[in-house]
């Protein structure tokens, strides 16, 4: 049972975990469970152990709790007292929600990062079991540039995904409903929330501004559902309505929008009116009458309501653009119309006539396409082709002369083929250039593939694998102006002699011991022996500048 030091915090009995009664005991780090009658925890899990909770929906016939561990595991406990079942389950999740966040491990991203390239990349596993696990190196060292590569890789590709719009029908979407008892119940999903937030920014602000501080989210999106700001025609708006706010804000953004007008000069709102062929066919103008009815009033205003809606949805997916644009231009507007803009552009109603009329697909093209020089070298582009170190030319005449007599000299020719070597030579020279002669010696070379099996090739390859990712890591120091890259250089110089002493000799050894004479390793020898070259130059300078 509890030990001794531990404080109960809650006990609620008639639990039942497996068809089976028991008892649910909730402790200061842990929750537990225990059968009737006996003296002892069968089910046990520390908070810490606890990723989340989960609650058995309303109006289901069993009320439950479900705890998820980080493990993936799941334990769910019944709460079979018919009386306060719903009570009990509803106090246990209330002590939950307080003692998870105390205990929670941190969500470690790094880590979850690490997991899901190893598991995706053999190679680096083998490489990580190499030089991490033989204690080589350090995790520190081993992930140190591997993340920040890998996270520049995520940001580009974050970057480069398409957002999804906003339906203008996503209001409308969200059909509610009832419960019963003269009640209706909203299905929110994240992405409906995420939409309300793009499309209304002040509702997103009263969202920060309130929850979980003075209301839960069930709370807050009940008084927005049954709020004038989602429901009205916004002629009334309680004072108590946290979203009277909400909507004022929105009827100085309409009369902004208003003002400002529409920058195309190719569209022109102010002639589209409705127009009705009563007397004259349209041809008198009538006076404007400025006393309307209260239908009238209604449904301008819900007509007022459509359109700042539609302004919304098309403002949510434009805010992104501009953000991304620079900065430094304030006045800046989405169609290049501005004070600053005027001034290095063609009239605005030029390039939209152009845009109207003129197609890319159907121009020609400008000219010819050109390559961009890559140069590594601009001097040697620069200065031109070296002159030649010999002054003695051939001229053209001299060419047809030589070509003429060679021509000559094969007419004439009278092959002899008796004469050409003698035998004895010419079976020196086959045995010569047979596999395994003098002349093939270089050949062998090429076989050690086949001589050497397949696990030992497995295990040079990783060798030189490790030694290519400690080099990596010796070679990015340089050059060493700064105290971390001093310290990183003498660490990773260190760690080049342990992974020759631990990892290279054993190999040496078991190759020339068991299977070839020849050094496999010796490549890998000349990149380590240059790098323990660079590093006594350097310490070499560096205790001369000291002096």
């Amino acid at each position: 049972m509890a030990a001794l030091s531990e404080e109960v915090l809650l006990v609620v009995k008639r639990v039942r975990q497996r068809k089976q009664d028991g008892t649910l005991y909730l402790m200061t780090e842990r929750i537990a469970w225990g059968p009737e009658g006996k003296d002892r925890f069968t089910v046990s899990h520390l908070y810490a152990d606890i990723r989340c909770q989960k609650i058995s929906p309303d109006g289901k016939a069993k009320i439950q709790l479900q705890l998820v561990l980080h493990t993936g595991e799941s334990t769910t406990f019944h709460f079979a007292n018919e009386s306060t079942a719903l009570k009990d389950r509803d106090a246990a999740k209330d002590l939950l929600q307080q003692l998870l966040p105390k205990f929670k491990k941190k969500a470690n991203k790094e880590l979850e990062e690490k997991n899901r390239m190893l598991q995706e990349d053999p190679v680096l596993f083998q490489l990580y079991k190499d030089l991490v696990v033989s204690q080589v190196i350090s995790a520190e060292e081993f992930w140190a540039s591997r993340l920040k590569l890998n996270s520049v890789d995520h940001a580009l590709s974050n970057n480069n995904k398409q957002e999804v719009g906003i339906s203008a029908a996503f209001l409308a979407d969200i059909r509610p409903q009832t419960d019963g008892c003269n009640g209706l119940k909203y299905n929110l999903t994240s992405d409906i929330i995420e939409s309300i937030f793009r499309t209304y920014p002040a509702v997103k602000q009263k969202y920060a501004e309130n929850v979980p501080h003075n209301l839960t989210e069930k709370e807050f999106w009940t008084r927005f559902f049954q709020s004038h700001y989602f429901h009205r025609d916004r002629i009334n708006t309680g004072q108590q309505d946290i979203f009277s706010e909400c909507a004022k804000q929105d009827e100085k953004g309409l009369k902004s929008m208003v003002v400002q007008g529409v920058k195309n000069p190719m569209v022109d709102l102010m002639s589209l009116e409705d127009k009705t062929l009563d007397e004259g066919y349209g041809s008198l103008t009538a006076l404007p009458n400025s006393s309307k009815t209260v239908k009238e009033n209604s449904n301008s205003a819900i007509i007022k309501r459509f359109n700042h809606h539609s302004a919304m949805v098309l403002a949510a997916g434009l805010r992104k653009v501009e953000a991304s644009s620079d900065q430094a231009s304030e006045t800046s507007s989405t169609d290049g119309n501005s004070r600053d803009s005027d001034f290095f552009q063609p009239p605005i109603k030029k390039v939209k006539l152009q845009e109207a009329i003129e197609y890319e697909d159907l121009q020609n093209e400008s000219g010819p396409k050109t390559i961009a020089l890559n140069l590594k070298k601009s001097d040697r582009y620069s200065h031109g082709p070296v002159p030649l170190q010999s002054h003695h030319y051939s001229t053209s005449q001299d060419i047809i002369n030589s070509v003429s007599c060679i021509q000559e000299e094969i007419s004439c020719y009278k092959p002899c083929l008796t004469r050409v070597m003698s035998s004895s030579a010419a079976s020196s020279a086959i045995t010569a250039l047979s596999p395994g002669g003098v002349l093939m010696q270089a050949g062998a070379q090429q076989t050690i593939s086949q001589l050497v099996p397949t696990d030992v090739q497995s295990e040079l390859k990783h060798l030189y694998t490790a030694a290519g990712e400690l080099l990596r890591h010796f070679w990015s120091c340089f050059p060493v102006n700064t105290p971390f890259l001093e310290e990183k250089v003498v660490k990773m110089q260190s760690n080049l002699e342990r992974f020759q002493s631990t990892k290279l000799h054993p190999f040496q050894e078991k190759i020339q011991r068991e299977y070839l004479s020849t050094n496999l390793t010796n490549h890998v020898e000349e990149m380590i022996q240059a790098a323990y070259n660079k590093f006594h130059a350097w310490q070499t300078r560096r205790m001369l500048r000291k002096t």
